[in-house]
């Protein structure tokens, strides 16, 4: 049976869940439906005893917790009794009753599939049974992945002792468990339309052969996939962090406000490309003109530095795109992170500089740094020491906090940049940019959130294979690994990481004669 919830979610009972599971090689016991008390007691002679009966239907979850679920049934006497029990107990939402042999096993795994919103089809394993949300022992992964890849998952599982030989039984069945989740990970990427899948238990018995006893397919109708944005062109994203000249748009004269401070940092640390300031009043400042619209500079500007009040950046589109200005810093706020009016004047911009051919790092952004070129283009007065080190912070406190610690540590830094609300550069853009810039011999991320982890992990899984990449994740959780162990698919994505490294080999740096990023 199906039943179809108010958001056209499609349950599958247990049943068909596992029958589904078992055409993609994942072992299930042997097993027969039965609508009433004699198919019952036929099934169970034909299964032979010690035999199991659980309530069947789509609305039946936690049926060990309802009393749905009867065990080591001996004879007919027991399976009657079972029959009359889940029949009470289930009420109207009972469709039958399932029967399968007493599988026999002393470990129970849980495994699953649940389709994240950012990073799409995700594969679980972990300690199963009753005791799963109390052990909260699972590991993750994104499909697609190989064999190889899942018997690492499995070695992270903490309770590795329970894996091998215990209490006179053989140790698990790895590659057989290894198929079981590669087979997770096929369905996950050749079939959309399943939401999630929830196995527990995944039984092994004596000889450390695994069983699907029981299993939950969630189905709901494939989402519209919207395009996903153009990638941004790694040439273009490197001109940001060497400029020849530099336009300050919203500069101000006043000391303590962001239009005065990045100009003076800039100016006072040793850049020496030009440098243009822009405010509608004109004037001066510190003994330099100050042009009311970037139209009036004379000499081309390969970057522009904004900090006008978010509702008039619109604005500038037209002037940048008339002066041929394609790299927007965007240090101003009040956009996406200030509720849902800010993020539509968000999408606007973006989809106006896009059309204009203007690359815009932000808004909301803590600046960027190149101490190559002596550029510190940023909110605070830490100039660190050029190096290999390549550091993207979605954080401007923390993007902070790292560069005056590689000031005091004498850490080389390659190149800074504070992505912000990344409207239009997310973080993976920037993976592919350090990717080819021969200075970078480490890539550095402190991440709060992605916006589309799929293209994050495809980008971060190649770079990583030829530099490393140390990634801080901030916003851990408990609360996450223990729901989703209970119910892979019942949460949000939350990965409670806190540090990646990769490779496990890291590559020494790269000569630092050469200085520019390829364009």
């Amino acid at each position: 049976m199906v039943s179809f919830g108010t958001d056209d979610t499609e349950v599958l009972n247990e049943f068909e869940s596992k029958r589904f599971l078992n055409a993609y090689g994942i072992p299930i016991p042997r097993e027969t439906t039965a609508a009433d008390e004699a198919q019952a007691l036929a099934a169970a002679a034909s299964i032979g005893y010690p035999v199991v009966v659980k309530g069947l239907g789509t609305a039946l979850t936690h049926k060990t917790d309802q009393g749905l679920v009867y065990l080591h049934l001996q004879d007919a006497k027991s399976v009657s009794a079972a029959v009359k029990g889940i029949a009470a107990n289930a009420g109207k939402d009972l469709e039958g009753f399932l029967l399968q042999p007493q599988v026999a096993g002393k470990r129970e795994l849980a495994a699953g599939l649940f389709r994240d919103p950012h990073f799409g089809p995700v594969v679980m394993c972990g300690v199963g049974g009753v005791f799963a949300e109390v052990f909260s022992d699972v590991a993750f992964r994104v499909a697609p992945f190989d064999r190889e890849e899942a018997l690492e998952m499995i070695r992270e599982i903490r309770a590795q002792a329970l894996l091998g030989p215990f209490r006179g039984e053989k140790g698990i069945q790895m590659d057989r468990l290894a198929d079981i989740l590669v087979a997770l990970s096929k369905i996950g990427m050749e079939r959309p339309e399943i939401f999630e899948i929830d196995i527990n238990p995944l039984i092994a018995d004596s000889e450390g052969a695994l069983c699907a006893v029981d299993a939950l397919v969630v189905k709901r109708p494939e989402a519209g996939n919207e395009p996903l944005p153009p990638f941004v062109d790694p040439a273009l994203l490197g001109k940001f962090f060497h400029p020849k000249s530099i336009a300050f748009v919203g500069v101000s004269s006043q000391i303590g406000k962001w239009g005065h401070m990045l100009f003076t940092l800039t100016a006072s640390g040793g850049y020496k490309g030009d440098i243009f300031l822009v405010n509608a009043k004109g004037g001066t400042i510190a003994g330099r003109p100050v042009y009311r619209s970037v139209e009036e500079i004379p000499d081309p500007v390969d970057l522009a530095v904004v900090t006008v009040p978010a509702r008039h950046v619109l604005s500038l589109i037209e002037p940048f795109a008339q002066k041929k200005i394609r790299n927007m810093l965007l240090i101003t706020s009040g956009f996406a992170e200030t509720g849902p009016d800010g993020k539509a004047l968000e999408e606007r911009l973006v989809e106006a500089a896009r059309d204009a051919g203007i690359v815009v790092i932000g808004p909301n952004t803590m600046g960027i740094c190149n101490p190559h070129i002596q550029l510190y283009c940023t909110g605070s007065h830490v100039r660190p020491l050029p190096g290999a080190t390549a550091v993207v912070s979605q954080s401007g406190n923390m993007g902070t906090q790292l560069m005056v610690f590689a000031e005091q540590q004498g850490i080389g830094i390659r190149a800074f940049c504070g992505s912000g609300n990344e409207a239009m550069t997310p973080v993976e853009d920037f993976l592919n940019a350090f990717e080819r810039d021969t200075l970078t011999g480490t890539v550095m991320l402190y991440i709060e959130s992605v916006k589309n982890g799929r293209r994050f992990m495809e980008a971060a899984r190649r770079v990583g294979k030829k530099k490393p990449i140390v990634l801080l994740k901030g916003g851990r959780t408990t609360g996450f690994s223990k729901r989703r162990a209970a119910r892979p698919g019942s949460s949000r994505w939350n990965t409670p990481w806190t540090c990646w490294i990769s490779p496990r080999r890291f590559p020494r740096f790269r000569s630092q004669r050469e200085i520019g990023w390829p364009l």
